[in-house]
């Protein structure tokens, strides 16, 4: 294990225990009916959206750790992904919103202590298979994506922050799964130029020189890449027909 390896590693998980942590605060002392409020994505509520992040994290765990619920296993005995999404959402419309959040925050402590014990070269069994440093990425954009539809479904601030960058990185990374998913091809190398939330830097994924291009604000890039924005209502410019490919086909999660 290299030092510098270790030390990604951790500060990617820095960050994940900072976006988790983010949601436990937003959700601090929600009253019931405020639990119940309707988030946009699949039709669930607040406590559903919290309950289905704090299965993932135990699916994590398991997936991690070899276990019952590997996610690999655990969706081979269930009939479509979709169940699998929902499996967690049914385990909390049987609690309160404060003990989802309880849950969520116990699973959460336990899944970024975990990922600190794993060798930084260790390959987790998730979907294809994600090596640690990607594997601790995808659980951070995946509490970000959902801690945005709380915020919104609560009409509170976004608060984007300079997390996203990682979650920008994956999503560029994640182009090629887009397209295999969209049953197409890559047309050609596409550049990424994206604002940082406080606007003072400019995040450059990609090929430089190549003529295809998407620029705007880091905010919209994940929010389309995680289908909570249409790339229409979003401020990314892009220039080419593979750069305008790239934000219709935009997918980073599996």
């Amino acid at each position: 294990m290299s030092p510098a390896a270790r030390a990604d590693v951790d500060a990617l998980i820095d960050d994940l225990r900072a976006e988790q942590r983010s949601l436990l605060d937003v959700t601090a002392g929600l009253g019931r009916d405020a639990w119940a409020t309707p988030v946009a994505a699949h039709g669930w509520d607040v406590r559903d959206t919290l309950a289905h992040l704090a299965d993932t994290n135990e699916l994590a765990l398991d997936t991690m750790d070899g276990g019952p619920r590997s996610l690999n296993v655990f969706a081979s005995r269930l009939s479509s992904p979709e169940d699998v999404t929902f499996w967690g959402v049914l385990r909390g419309r049987k609690l309160t919103g404060a003990q989802v959040r309880d849950w969520f925050e116990a699973s959460s402590a336990a899944e970024c202590t975990r990922l600190a014990a794993l060798d930084p070269g260790t390959r987790v069994p998730w979907g294809l298979g994600m090596g640690l440093p990607a594997f601790t990425t995808a659980r951070m954009m995946e509490t970000w994506a959902h801690g945005l539809d709380v915020r919104l479904a609560l009409g509170l601030p976004t608060e984007p922050s300079a997390r996203l960058r990682h979650v920008a990185f994956l999503s560029y990374r994640a182009l090629p799964y887009a397209a295999t998913v969209a049953g197409e091809e890559l047309l050609a190398p596409v550049r990424v130029e994206l604002t940082s939330p406080d606007g003072l830097e400019v995040w450059e994924l990609g090929p430089p020189g190549v003529p295809d291009r998407i620029t705007g604000p880091a905010e919209d890039f994940c929010r389309v890449f995680v289908q909570r924005l249409r790339p229409a209502d979003s401020r990314l410019v892009a220039e080419g027909d593979a750069a305008e490919q790239a934000l219709r086909i935009a997918r980073a999660y599996l």
